[in-house]
């Protein structure tokens, strides 16, 4: 799995609601939170309504958030109507060519990446602190103070494997 530091793959993949999603001229308006997905995924499903929590804190523009699904269009709608995910979605399906590239073994794998193409922050699977870290990472970015990514007394596991 790439790591931080490494010089980020492009991605050029079709939407899930039509268009289509390139990292390199992405990165020329911004840096990306490129976060890979499966639907059937129970550590996604898990995940991915605190990485709406991030959008909201941090995705007006000033960070490009994906969903990279690993499943059809229809899915990849339903998935995110279900889980409440209003961030773009992009298809790697059937071949799975952007996540091989990327180099991970389980989902969800998050990886922000800087406008200079390389990767800031990586994280596989659900950790509460590593979320955390990320809404650090991306406060970092954007010379903001650090929004909270968890509400006060919310039961949330401090681990969830992919």
């Amino acid at each position: 799995m790439l790591t931080s530091g490494d010089r980020a793959p492009d991605l050029s993949l079709p939407g899930a609601a039509g268009g289509h999603f390139t990292l390199s001229e992405a990165l020329q308006k911004a840096p990306v939170l490129a976060a890979f997905f499966k639907v059937s995924c129970g550590t996604c499903q898990f995940t991915f309504p605190f990485v709406e929590r991030l959008y909201r804190a941090y995705g007006n523009g000033a960070i490009a958030f994906w969903g990279i699904s690993q499943d059809d269009r229809e899915k990849t709608h339903d998935f995110c109507n279900r889980f409440g995910v209003t961030f773009p979605a992009a298809l790697d399906w059937p071949d799975y060519k952007a996540s091989r590239s990327y180099g991970f073994t389980t989902v969800p794998s998050l990886f922000l990446v800087g406008s200079d193409g390389r990767i800031r922050f990586t994280l596989s699977g659900f950790s509460k602190a590593g979320l955390i870290q990320l809404a650090k990472e991306m406060s970092g970015l954007l010379s903001l103070p650090v929004k909270p990514v968890f509400l006060a007394g919310e039961p949330v596991p401090e681990l969830k494997p992919g």
